[in-house]
């Protein structure tokens, strides 16, 4: 995704080599960021978050099970219910195809 200007408009190409030959002679540091690169597989990721959702639903059936009374009966405890209800065994089973060598 493409950043956006920094002005009004965005700068021709003359204006961003000028301003790059300008930062270059003020001898400004140069900062780069990258952000780091992710190499798991899909199969990996989709195992890491199945664990992540069935870790989660075991957290929500504790807090469903330490609501105190006079809460067993609200929103939150029927919303803590259907996530306790679902059925993630399913999930758990499929074994997502491989992809083109890459997995």
């Amino acid at each position: 995704m493409p950043r956006p200007p920094l002005g009004e408009r965005a700068m021709s190409a003359a204006e961003r080599q000028a301003r790059y030959r300008a930062a270059r002679a003020a001898s400004a540091p140069v900062i780069r960021t990258r952000r780091p690169a992710d190499h798991r597989s899909r199969a990996e990721r989709w195992h890491e978050a199945v664990a992540a959702l069935t870790a989660l639903q075991a957290e929500y059936a504790i807090w469903l099970e330490s609501l105190p009374v006079n809460l067993q009966e609200g929103a939150t405890a029927q919303a803590l219910q259907a996530i306790v209800e679902l059925d993630l065994g399913e999930l758990q089973t499929i074994e997502p195809p491989r992809g083109f060598g890459r997995d």
